[in-house]
């Protein structure tokens, strides 16, 4: 009797390896990753001066450098690379749709707008107040978002959200480009960090954005279940007893979260949110009690993997994350789109 092998939807085996190894072999993947960005600047330093730096910090250059300069921008690297990937994965399964991430919801936008528009009206601002009107806006992004969703025949479906997020986006970035169109100042201040970068941040902000992410994070986390449920649809999750109105209402105060957290540390970066859900999937192709982790680490991985690139790509010049993300996620994106159409 031959044994049936569980297939993809375009027809192809998935892969034979149990999740927790494959979740090993990313962390593993992940660490070299991470090693190779603090190695990497302008100056060069050994390895073992960069090791030494983590067990016997003697407050030399060398060592002033890895832990003030190159460590916090790697760490703000993995966890914006992780928040938005697990941002994204919690709005496509939410909403069922493939092309759903975190400015499905106009998140991104309403963030980086309360931050344009602080700058504008208030002029410098320290990085706390920028972090907690970033934080602001996308709370209120989210709320206005669900309410015009409630609105529409049948309330808060994903349609209704998604056309709803869409529509206020469009809006929030019009608002933006106006404030920075009247105010060239504003815009001399934040245009690198409008394109995305991990560039010119220190372990305060990161320390001051952690919280509001790491709470993020394990609210997803404790959503695989439920987000595994409302994936198969509405009325099977109610028939299985689910509480969606909850679990919606949970799940944006989760994207909030992360989402908000990193475009107060970076900036609104694109595709990383769309990108990364779709790699796991191949592997993960159902339950996001491993999707989530395993989109926090790929994420990572590859939020990494593009800083690492754009600083080396132009060296001694550096791009912005924001472009090296866009010029991998946008022809992904045309590809998701086709196939969808074709389907």
């Amino acid at each position: 009797m031959t044994k049936a092998i569980a297939s993809s939807p375009r027809g192809l085996k998935q892969p034979q390896l149990s999740p927790l190894i494959g979740l090993i072999i990313g962390l593993a993947i992940l660490l070299v990753c991470f090693l190779y960005s603090i190695s990497l600047g302008a100056a060069e330093i050994p390895l073992a001066q960069i090791l030494a730096s983590f067990t016997s910090f003697d407050g030399s250059y060398n060592h002033l450098i890895v832990q003030t300069v190159r460590l916090p921008r790697s760490l703000m690297a993995l966890l914006v690379g992780s928040s938005l990937a697990v941002s994204g994965a919690l709005m496509q399964g939410l909403t069922r749709n493939p092309l759903a991430d975190p400015g499905i919801l106009g998140i991104e936008a309403g963030a980086a707008l309360a931050v344009v528009a602080t700058i504008f009206l208030f002029g410098s601002s320290t990085l706390s107040v920028l972090t907690l009107a970033a934080l602001l806006g996308a709370a209120a992004t989210a709320i206005l978002v669900y309410f015009l969703g409630s609105l529409g025949r049948g309330g808060a479906t994903p349609l209704n959200l998604t056309v709803a997020g869409a529509a206020l986006t469009a809006l929030i970035s019009s608002l933006t480009t106006t404030i920075l169109i009247i105010s060239q100042q504003t815009l001399e201040e934040i245009r690198f960090w409008l394109a995305g970068s991990l560039a010119g941040r220190d372990t305060d902000i990161l320390l001051q954005v952690l919280p509001f992410a790491g709470i993020g994070l394990i609210v997803a986390f404790a959503l695989g279940r439920q987000i595994t449920i409302v994936s198969l649809g509405e009325d099977v999750a109610k028939g299985l007893g689910q509480q969606t109105a909850w679990v919606k209402i949970i799940t944006a105060l989760s994207v909030v979260l992360l989402a908000g957290s990193s475009v107060a540390l970076a900036g609104p970066i694109g595709f990383i949110g769309l990108l990364v859900p779709h790699i796991v999937r191949f592997y993960i192709p159902a339950d996001y009690r491993w999707i989530l982790p395993y989109c926090a680490v790929v994420g990572a991985t590859l939020l990494l993997v593009a800083d690492i690139t754009a600083r080396v790509l132009l060296k001694p010049q550096e791009l912005p994350v924001g472009v090296m993300t866009a010029l991998v996620g946008a022809p992904f994106f045309v590809y998701l789109a086709k196939s969808k159409v074709k389907k």
